[in-house]
């Protein structure tokens, strides 16, 4: 891979005190669905010689709990909307085995709501819960949050209290079904029918808890032909009931085509304006007072995988399903994701990364054997463990780059943050050039002279494709990158080709508070 030097320096030229947004903790999220091995053999294996007394492995919950996971979605996804939470509560020797039609497996309902609420406990994280309106009522709804937020007194609070759980689970975050605009989803809709269906549960659901906030389905993809005036339609429904719009966004290579790869956050910066753009034509429409943001609450890059179609694997508990393996490459496009969603923080309040173990995950498991960090764990960690209070304005000048997919796109991908406490200003930073490294000269306002400048760096190694694995964990890692050159005003630097960036540096002197 070439470190061609020649490239044009770039300027980036970043300013603290113009905060753009606040960033909502939960953009940190990540997804737990009931598919392949995400939860049996991922974050739930007992026996395992890492799972405590409840079968939950403990090495993973480390792993998580590094990762800096802040809420999770559970319990799907398509699996969701054929779900009856009642068999995953209660008793485990007296819960049913049932098909889940989603993915063609046998559910074995050992783990269910209380065994997720106690696993959110170990790793520190919150829960936000997905409804089943495919095949369900918005009475199941009902009692579904009566079981799990209210306190006694009722049947189903005081079922909850039998079932060992004394104090409600307080979920305070709900969806309201998944992908209901999808074909593939079991009690598929139209954006009418699912929009009243999802007005009436939302209404019973905030009249049980009216503390709570709620997403409803919007679209699967932008590509769907439906978008956006599906999300529009829904949206006039239940407008003034729903807090959120729910979106989910996947990327993948096509072909050889990798600047287009690379360049996956410009189109999800256009995904998210539309989208946003719907919600507030809804507003506007409506005369509303109420602001709907966005829950994008399925998002990752991803491949084209057929083994949940794989007719020897039907009906078993389980399954091997769609284990993707991920390179620095892939890693680079992740950071460039979570840029966008950051630079999309005034409206983004959550994202979940999909999904969490073993299916297109951070983090793999080998059942009976090790976890270990897929190479896309690190620019999550990064931004989960990095980013500041709120992102400031960064004003970037530099060469573009042909992408065939989107046209010429910016060469680099910045956003910066920076934290109001410490003074600390965190830039993270894509080379989304395949070949050629790029010079970055960074000028930051009110950098202080004892100030320190860190660059840490992921991918522009010619072993870019390489994974990690059981035997080979630490195959792909960050590495520290040659140290900043100082400047007055700031600082230069080089980023490699395909390469994710963390730079941090501070706009106060050493010992200087507030």
């Amino acid at each position: 891979m070439g470190q061609n030097r020649s490239a044009t320096a770039a300027l980036a030229v970043v300013d603290p005190a113009v905060e753009l947004g606040e960033i909502d903790r939960r953009l940190f999220g990540s997804f737990v669905e009931h598919l392949g091995r995400c939860v049996y053999g991922g974050i739930y294996e007992p026996g395992h010689p890492a799972a405590d007394a409840d079968g939950n492995r403990l090495d993973v919950a480390e792993l998580v709990r590094e990762l800096g996971t802040t809420v999770v979605r559970y319990p799907g996804g398509n699996f969701a909307s054929n779900y009856d939470w009642e068999d995953g509560v209660g008793p485990v020797e007296d819960r049913p085995s049932r098909l889940d039609l989603a993915w063609r497996s046998v559910e074995r309902n050992t783990f269910g709501l209380g065994e997720m609420a106690h696993w959110l406990d170990l790793v520190g994280a919150e829960m936000m819960y997905t409804v089943n309106l495919g095949t369900r009522s918005i009475a199941e709804a009902r009692n579904l949050i009566e079981y799990a937020n209210f306190g006694s007194g009722t049947a189903f609070s005081d079922l909850r209290i039998r079932h060992g759980a004394k104090e409600p689970y307080g979920i305070k975050t709900w969806c309201l079904g998944n992908e209901m605009d999808g074909p593939w989803q079991v009690g598929h809709r139209s954006a009418g029918s699912y929009g009243e269906l999802a007005a009436q549960a939302a209404t019973v659901m905030k009249r049980v808890d009216p503390s709570i906030e709620l997403a409803v389905s919007g679209s699967s993809q932008h590509k769907m032909p439906s978008f956006p005036a599906w999300d529009a339609e829904v949206l006039e429904r239940t407008y003034g009931l729903v807090d959120y719009l729910s979106l989910h966004a996947y990327y993948w290579q096509y072909g050889d085509d990798l600047a287009s790869y690379l360049s996956a956050s410009a189109d999800l910066d256009t995904y998210l304006d539309k989208a946003i753009a719907a919600c507030d034509f809804v507003q506007a429409k409506a005369r509303g007072t109420k602001r709907i943001d966005i829950s994008l609450d399925e998002w990752n890059v991803s491949f084209t995988d057929d083994s949940w179609q794989d007719s020897g694997k039907f009906w078993t508990h389980a399954p091997e399903l769609i284990e993707n393996v991920y390179s620095a490459t892939d890693a680079v496009v992740v950071g460039g994701l979570l840029n966008s969603i950051l630079r999309h923080c005034q409206r983004v309040r959550i994202a979940c990364m999909s999904l969490l173990t073993n299916v297109s995950a951070p983090i793999m498991t080998q059942t009976g054997g090790p976890a270990w960090r897929q190479a896309i764990f690190y620019p999550m960690r990064d931004v989960a463990r990095f980013a500041g209070d709120v992102v400031v304005a960064t004003a970037l000048s530099c060469d573009t780059i042909p992408a065939s997919r989107f046209g010429e796109v910016p060469a680099l991908d910045i956003t910066s943050t920076a934290n109001r406490e410490t003074g600390e200003v965190t830039m993270f930073a894509v080379n989304r050039d395949p070949v050629a490294a790029r010079p970055l000269f960074v000028r930051l306002r009110d950098i202080a002279p004892g100030s320190t400048v860190h660059h840490r760096v992921l991918g522009g190694t010619p072993g870019q494709r390489e994974v990690n694995t059981a035997a080979e964990p630490g195959r792909v890692l960050p590495r520290e990158a040659e140290p900043p050159t100082r400047q007055p005003d700031g600082w230069s630097c080089l980023l490699p080709p395909q390469s994710w960036n963390v730079i941090r540096a501070t706009t106060r002197a050493p010992g200087i508070v507030g």
